[in-house]
């Protein structure tokens, strides 16, 4: 892994992870970050190490087939992690179209650039064989397995039943990852996380939404009963398990990645207010949103066990370090919420962001 396309990094997760590669794995020589930066990407979580002679960005739609082909033939990759993907679900329910084009659409468009590159023998239509040390890798979620009930967590083997257009569109690109896997012998992997936290994450997610409400001692709004489970992950154990995927998995299979950690949305929203000294006379119960899936659990033993991972943050850990985190930033949430995030938030939630 000498040189590496990552799409989506000025996200989230993708900015996690491209501060863990360029503080941990001096092996990496070059790390390119391609993103269209939409409302959730941010170059300001990049900041740090915009000036990293390791590093580029490039500005750009995974969509655009010549501008994705042309990052191939400038620096040559042998690495792909895809992140970039449009990811709200409440998103989804309102503009299905845009996560059909760029999660299943964007995906093919990568594979394609990917598969011309590192075949041995590119104009060869039957040719399975690749330049050695080459990897695509495919950030998935659990929520393509769709809702689990009270007992029981999804495992590889758990068939897709996607709830959402989001997590329709993120089954979609499994598939075709899938199919390149089948059909043209690619070596590429999935990995599916269970729920991220820690710093970086846009505000219409539940835990930094939670905490910048608390801390402006606005309602904090929670769906439903608020009894909706997630298994909770930290984004640095994420993060270090997509690299132990990139090091020692075997081309063509699935990593599912979860923290062990299962809590209800109420339970977070309360031991949110707890951390911050907030009552919690601040939380408003608002109607649940359409396809709300009640449960996700993540059975994590295929990734432990063969590859030698495990989350290194309890829950404890993880979340005062995010809420200390957004204590520290709070110009960064600021200047986020306003402008076009307002408009969202009445929508989705009835009243104004701030």
């Amino acid at each position: 892994m000498k040189t590496m396309l990552v799409t989506g990094g000025a996200g989230f997760i993708g900015s996690n992870f491209i501060h863990y590669v360029l503080e941990t794995k001096p092996e990496v020589e070059l790390l390119v970050n391609l993103d269209l930066l939409t409302y959730a990407g941010d170059l300001e979580n990049l900041r740090s190490v915009e000036s990293d002679p390791r590093y580029r960005f490039a500005r750009g739609d995974i969509r655009d087939r010549k501008a994705v082909e042309e990052l191939f033939d400038r620096y040559e990759f042998d690495t792909v992690v895809h992140f970039a993907a449009e990811t709200h679900v409440d998103r989804s329910i309102v503009e299905p179209e845009v996560f059909l084009t760029t999660n299943v659409v964007g995906t093919q468009t990568l594979l394609d650039a990917a598969k011309a590159h590192w075949k041995t023998e590119p104009d060869n239509k039957y040719s399975r064989e690749y330049k050695p040390g080459v990897r695509y890798l495919q950030v998935s979620t659990d929520e393509v397995y769709g809702a689990l009930g009270r007992t029981g967590k999804f495992r590889e083997t758990t068939p897709l039943a996607p709830n959402s257009p989001y997590s329709a569109s993120k089954a979609g690109a499994d598939f075709v990852v899938r199919a390149y896997r089948e059909t043209y012998g690619m070596p590429v992997n999935v990995t599916r996380c269970s729920n991220n936290y820690g710093p970086y994450q846009f505000p219409e997610k539940l835990i930094p939404l939670m905490i910048h409400n608390a801390l402006e001692d606005r309602p904090l709004p929670v769906y439903g009963d608020g009894m909706q489970v997630r298994d909770w992950l930290y984004v640095r154990d994420h993060c270090a398990a997509i690299w132990t995927v990139l090091e020692k998995g075997a081309p063509g299979e699935i990593y599912n990645v979860g923290g062990n950690n299962e809590r209800a949305n109420l339970e977070i929203v309360r031991l949110i207010l707890r951390e911050l000294g907030k009552p919690e006379s601040l939380i408003e119960h608002v109607a649940d949103r359409p396809g709300h899936d009640r449960r996700y659990a993540i059975d994590n033993t295929k990734i432990t066990t063969e590859l030698g991972w495990r989350p290194a943050y309890t829950f404890k850990d993880g979340i005062a370090q995010t809420i200390r985190w957004y204590l520290e930033n709070r110009e960064w949430t600021e200047r986020i919420v306003s402008g076009a995030y307002r408009s969202y938030y009445e929508r989705m939630y009835g009243r104004s962001a701030g």
